[in-house]
This record gives structure tokens, C-alpha cells and sequence, in this order.
């Protein structure tokens, strides 16, 4: 058999270098072929061994998370996690990155990443039924910030609204880290009956490998290159680097798989991702320990003249690549047909162990499948434990405006301000399943149709506890996750994560990032709560600044009955109740940012044991119905986590502070492990607290229109809400 036309050499070490391959990478891949490749096996390499697709740097501290549960069906390793829920159903769940391409084409960046994440998730056999999202903007007075804010906001509901999957929760921060790199993360929860889970990996000699969905284009052609480097000065040259997405294809696209998934045709199914074509080709020969040979010829194309190093490369959207059972095609293409979406059969499988590509009546590439795989880099890099920052005494901080003037500054700060603005640019109820929109609770709840049960979902990190402290910060992002869930009656099952860092080969990041997986797994190891998939996103920097590191987290849990779910929102004439301990911890805090004017000191410790205590007795108090509103408390502290309480009802509260602690501390102190409950009576609720070791207070009672501190301190909670409110759409208006 004819060999691949090599590239001169001189040439093919000079395109590796600009693919993204290290010399001593090329020299392997020199190795495993034993010649010069040819330009579509070095873009293979290139992709496959870049950091987006092999992981080069993350896989051996991802190994250490704990992924194993009773409840877990499929963990890291497929599209996206599966997890048991009862009922014999599985939810199917996975957050991904789209942070590069969010930068250099704001709304279509956005965009295509929620329609990637809509595949990893139906590529399983599941229905869609929300969509989340984790953002992260720099300073908005920084170039282009307001217009990348504006499309990033509007590719997300563009694609989510028109595809027709409610976008049901999320989170946005903003600091000037990610002036030059936003960080665009979306998450997609589906459901599916549990013993049909559809994997990747191709099996049986001889079968059909048939390519669907929309025809490819030149678009998005080596993508995963791009958002496995730096940013520099010509990032928006990139702009063909980045995916251009059509949601209306994609709703078709779920509607055809999940007819086909309804016959005993597919032997396996794979979405074209990063790499498209390559890795999904790639993965599923390899995972079946099969060879796969492509007729690039077959391949549906929108543009004239491509050649197998584009077809191969191109990131296109809204195609799916799958394995069928011999016989099937006319069937399945049927269906396909008749969602008015392309088909064909592009290739077969092999005994080789190998990937073929053919083109034209010329083999394109010719490349041994395992050691693509095994002897893909695979790196330990070095580490740089991040310096420890003082504990902060809160008794030597002053308080310069008084508690009323903090907490009205601190509603309308940017971390802290509705996300009304962004939120009603997303259809978060169609489905008509959704039992807590954003904004109303601390994790939204979707229902499942047709039962009671209801999944709680909720996407989590503080990346400034991050940088002070990145073990720390990791173990709180899962603890913050896990205690949203909770915050709403839900009993947390797994999490996805988004690990969002700046570049590997630079120790101080690579040990934020060891850290912070440290921290992740000793959370998830004790409150039960396992990594079931996740995305690594590297070299989150331009012009060598890095973005925080935000190791982003993705919570799922489960309802029995949707209807028992609470919400934040407070009536009058309830009881105010803080679970867990409050010692006034300022260091980190957004008090001390915005108030004070400073960034330093430990973040807030985590207490695991305390956290699993505390949560449990909340969740079976919620659970008992005697919680009418229950809120954790996270950025700001207490007197935050009261306002938006109050905000959200409408209703004001007397509130009491106690003695011996400065008030600033007590009432802005980011302690964690804490929640606020709104029931009838605190009496019973501090009784069982007592009987089960865990710390509780009488805070106050609702009622009135303001929220009073003590003699002559008191603020109306209409006055919150109009700086709550008023900030982002203020802010935003001027952006055309």
C-alpha cells in the first residue's frame, strides 16, 4: 500500500513548531511513523497531543479526584458523566470551556460552546433539559470588555432559547485578571433511562462509520491549538479559529439521535468536537481497540475545493460521527433524511489498529492508533506551592462607612449586583419543568416530566479565595456547590468541574493547580460528592498575565419531590435562624475589597466535618417542611445573604447582632458553612440543632419594609433593590 505524501522536512518541523508541537514531540511523532508525515498526519498529531485534547499537563493530578460512587453509572473518560437518580432514569451531565474562542468572537464564541456541550450530553441517549453557565468578565472599563460582556450574554441565549432548553442558573464575576482572557463556561444536565446509555467506543470489524448533521466547512480549523496557547497582541486575527453555530440544526440534530438511539442500530455514537473529525475518529477507534478507515470524498462539504487536512481539522458544529450496525444504513439514514440533516457513510472499520484517511484516490494519512494515544506527552510538570497569606485580625480593621452604608454599596458591587440583566436574556422556563429560576433560589431545580422528582443543579467557585490560597479555594468551590444544593432541599450527587488556569510550564500556576486539585478531592471525598467529567482549559493568559485560577464546579443533585424545594425569597412574620458558626472572617471577603480597599489576608477556612453536619441537618429540616426560606451564605457574609432575602420577598427583618465581636466582622465575615433559615418558630429548629451538634442562632424576625440593625440603624429594602438592580443594566446601556 502507497504511503502518505510527505511534507519536506524542513518544512514539516517548521509547521510543527507553528501546530503547537514541542521539538522533542515532533521527534516522536518522527518515531512512531518512521518518515516525515505528511501535512494531514502532523495536524493530526498536532491536535490530538495539544493540551485542549490530550491533557498533557492535567492528567496526572486529575487522577487523584475521587470519581466512584454507588450512584455513579459512567465517570470521567466518556462525553459527559452519568449518574443514577431513582425512577430507573440517569442524569447525563458535563461543563466545557469556551473561553479562547469567547475572546476573539464574543457571540458566536459563546454560542457554539453551549452547542458543544448540548452534544457531549445527547451523544449519550439523553434529552436536554438545562443549561448553565459559570462567566468570567474582566473590569468593564477595560477595551472591548462591554461589547465581549454583550455577545458572550447573547450567543448564550441565542443558541439555548432557539434550541428550545431552558438556561436555568449560573454565576458571572468580574476582576481585572480577565481583562485580556474571559473565561465562558456552559454546562448542560440531560436525562436518560439508565440502561440506555449510549459510549463511545467503536466495535465490530467491517462496520459503517457514518458521519450526520450539518455539512463541513472550513471554520473553526485548529481550534484546539488555539485555546491550548496564549493569547498575544494578534488575538483577533484568530477570528477563523473560531465555530460559527446554528441552534435550529442542532434541535434537529437531537430530535434524529434520539429517534435512531430509540432502534437497537448504533453500535457507537461520538460528537465532533475540538479536532472534529480526527478525534472523534480517533477516540472511537481507539477506545474500541479497532483500526478506521475514512473516504473523505463522502464527507458532506459546504465549501468547494477542501482538502483532507481542512476536512479532517475543521470544528464545524452540529455534526455527530457513529458506528451502525452492518445492514442499517438505509434505515437509519431515513431518519436523518427526514429531519432534513446530511448522511453518509465516510468509512469502515479495520483489524490495522490504524486510522486511514483516503482523498481523492491518495492515502492523506496512515498513522498507528495506540501509540497516538499511549505515547502522547504526558507531563509532570513543576510545581510552586503559592506563598500563605496571613490570618487577619478583624479587631485591628476599621470600619469606615457603618454596616447600612457597606451593605448598600456591597448589593450593588459588581460581584454582588442582580444578574437580572443577563438572566432575562435567557428563556429559562421553556420545557415548562423549571421549578426555581435564576435569582429565586440558591440552585435551580428542574422537574422531570411526568414525576415528582426534580434535579437541583449549580455551577460554583470563588476565585479569589483561589488565589489567596488555591487548596483552600478548591476545597470551598465543591463545599459551596454542595451547600447550594443543599440550600434547596437536594441531596448532591457528583460534580463536573472547569479547571480554568493560566499556562502549565510556569511552576507558580502549575502548583495553583495541583492545590486546588488537592483541595477538590479532599471536598468531594468527604461530603460524598464525586467527579463524575469535566474540561481542563490552560494557558489562560495574554501577554503572560494569567487569569485567577478558577477551578470551576458544576453540582448535580436530586429531589424526590420537586415540590419540596425552597427558595430564598422571605415573607413576614418568620423566625431568622443562622446554622453554623460565625467568627467574623474578613480576610478575602468582599467587604474588604470594596469597603476597606484592600485584597489580602487567608480566605475563610473550610471545616469538611462541619459542612457535611451542618448541610445534613438543613436538608432534613427543609425536607421536614418546617424551612419556608433558606439561603447560604457566601460573598458578602450574613447581612448580604439576609438582603437578598429580603429583596427577593420584598420584606424587611429586625436583625440583632451580639456582643463582643466587631459588628463589620459579624455581619461581613465570609465564614463558611453557613445558612440562613426563615421557619415559623426558631425554637424547635435550635432545639434539634443542639441535639445534633450543630451550631444555630436566633438572627431575627421578618417583617416591615426595612431592615433594622438596632436603634437608629435600619435601611429599606427598597433602597437595596434599586442599587441591587440598577448596576449592570446601567452599566450595559451603553453599548450598541
Amino acid at each position: 500500500m502507497s504511503l502518505p505524501a510527505p511534507l519536506d522536512p524542513a518544512r514539516a518541523r517548521k509547521l510543527s513548531a507553528e501546530f503547537g508541537l514541542k521539538g522533542d514531540e515532533y521527534d516522536r511523532v518522527l518515531a512512531i511513523l518512521g518518515r516525515t508525515p505528511s501535512l494531514t498526519e502532523l495536524g493530526i498529531f498536532s491536535v490530538m497531543w495539544s493540551e485542549h485534547c490530550s491533557y498533557k499537563s492535567s492528567r496526572v493530578w486529575l487522577r487523584t479526584l475521587p470519581t466512584k460512587a454507588p450512584w455513579v453509572i459512567h465517570g470521567p473518560g466518556e462525553n459527559a458523566g452519568v449518574i443514577a437518580i431513582g425512577d430507573g432514569l440517569a442524569a447525563i451531565f458535563k461543563m466545557e470551556s469556551h473561553n479562547h474562542p469567547s475572546f476573539i468572537e464574543p457571540y458566536q464564541g459563546a454560542a457554539t460552546g453551549v452547542g458543544g456541550i448540548l452534544r457531549d450530553v445527547f451523544t449519550m441517549g439523553a434529552r436536554p433539559i438545562a443549561n448553565l453557565n459559570a462567566l468570567r468578565f474582566g473590569s468593564p472599563d477595560a477595551p472591548r470588555m462591554k461589547r465581549i460582556i454583550d455577545g458572550v450574554v447573547r450567543g448564550i441565549g441565542g443558541y439555548g432559547n432557539c434550541v428550545g432548553v431552558p438556561t436555568v442558573g449560573g454565576e458571572v464575576n468580574f476582576h481585572p485578571a480577565y481583562n485580556g482572557n474571559p473565561l465562558v463556561n456552559a454546562m448542560t444536565v440531560g436525562i436518560a433511562p439508565a440502561d440506555r446509555i449510549f459510549l463511545s467506543a467503536a466495535a465490530g470489524i467491517g462496520n459503517p462509520v457514518v458521519y450526520v448533521g450539518s455539512k463541513t466547512g472550513r471554520d473553526g480549523i485548529h481550534g484546539a491549538t488555539m485555546a491550548s496557547a496564549e493569547f498575544s497582541a494578534d488575538a483577533e486575527e484568530k477570528r477563523p479559529t473560531v465555530q460559527i453555530g446554528d441552534p435550529f440544526v442542532e434541535k434537529l440534530l437531537i430530535e434524529a439521535c434520539l429517534e435512531l438511539m430509540a432502534t437497537d442500530m448504533i453500535v457507537a455514537i461520538q460528537d465532533m468536537g475540538a479536532a472534529g473529525l480526527t478525534s472523534s475518529s480517533v477516540e472511537m477507534a481507539g477506545k474500541g481497540g479497532v483500526g478506521i478507515e475514512l473516504a473523505l470524498d463522502n464527507v458532506p462539504q459546504r465549501e468547494i475545493g477542501m482538502t483532507a487536512y481542512e476536512m479532517m481539522l475543521s470544528e464545524s458544529q452540529e455534526r455527530m460521527l457513529m458506528i451502525l450496525k452492518p445492514g442499517r444504513e438505509a434505515e437509519a439514514e431515513a431518519i436523518f433524511r427526514k429531519w432534513e440533516l446530511d448522511f453518509a457513510v465516510i468509512g469502515h472499520l479495520t483489524d490495522t489498529g490504524r486510522i486511514v484517511i483516503r482523498h481523492k484516490g491518495a492515502i492523506e494519512a496512515d498513522i498507528p492508533l495506540a501509540p497516538l494515544e499511549s505515547e502522547a506527552p504526558l507531563y509532570r510538570r513543576p510545581t510552586a506551592e503559592t506563598p500563605r497569606q496571613p490570618v487577619l485580625d478583624a479587631t485591628t480593621i476599621a470600619d469606615p462607612v457603618g454596616i447600612t452604608a457597606a451593605l448598600q454599596t456591597l448589593v450593588g458591587s459588581l460581584d454582588l449586583c442582580s444578574r437580572r440583566w443577563i438572566w432575562d436574556q435567557y428563556d429559562s422556563t421553556v420545557g415548562g419543568q423549571t421549578v426555581q429560576r435564576p435569582g429565586g433560589a440558591d440552585a435551580a431545580v428542574v422537574k422531570l416530566e411526568g414525576l415528582k422528582r426534580g434535579l437541583a443543579m449549580t455551577t460554583d467557585c470563588t476565585p479569589r479565595y483561589c488565589l489567596a490560597d488555591p487548596e483552600e479555594g478548591g476545597k470551598q468551590a465543591v463545599a459551596e456547590a454542595w451547600r447550594n444544593l443543599t440550600a434547596v432541599g437536594a441531596r448532591p450527587l457528583a460534580i463536573t468541574d472547569n479547571m480554568n488556569f493560566g499556562n502549565p510550564e510556569k511552576p507558580e500556576i502549575m502548583g495553583q493547580f495541583a492545590a486546588a486539585v488537592r483541595g477538590m478531592a479532599a471536598a468531594c471525598t468527604a461530603l460524598d460528592f464525586p467527579v463524575v467529567s469535566g474540561n481542563v482549559s490552560l494557558y489562560n493568559e495574554t501577554n503572560g498575565a494569567a487569569i485567577l485560577p478558577t477551578p470551576a464546579i458544576g453540582g448535580v443533585g436530586v429531589l424526590e419531590d420537586a415540590a419540596q424545594a425552597v427558595g430564598l425569597a422571605l415573607e413576614p412574620g418568620l423566625d431568622l435562624v443562622v446554622i453554623g458558626d460565625t467568627r467574623g472572617w474578613l480576610g478575602q471577603s468582599l467587604w474588604l475589597r470594596e469597603i476597606a480597599g484592600r485584597e489580602e489576608g487567608a480566605p475563610p477556612p473550610v471545616d469538611l466535618a462541619a459542612e457535611r453536619r451542618n448541610g445534613d441537618f438543613v436538608r432534613a429540616q427543609i425536607l421536614g417542611g418546617t424551612v419556608a426560606a433558606c439561603h447560604d451564605v457566601a460573598d458578602g457574609g450574613l447581612l448580604v445573604a439576609v438582603a437578598e432575602m429580603a429583596m427577593g420577598g420584598g420584606v424587611g427583618a429586625t436583625l440583632e447582632a451580639p456582643a463582643g465581636m466587631p459588628a463589620h466582622a459579624f455581619w461581613f465575615g465570609e465564614d463558611q458553612g453557613r445558612y440562613v433559615l426563615a421557619v415559623a418558630d426558631a425554637g424547635p429548629i435550635l432545639a434539634a440543632a443542639a441535639a445534633a451538634g450543630v451550631s444555630a442562632a436566633r438572627l431575627g424576625r421578618s417583617g416591615g419594609g426595612d431592615l433594622v440593625l438596632g436603634a437608629g440603624s435600619s435601611i429599606s429594602v427598597a433602597t437595596l433593590r434599586v442599587a441591587h438592580e440598577s448596576t449592570l443594566p446601567a452599566l450595559m446601556e451603553a453599548v450598541g
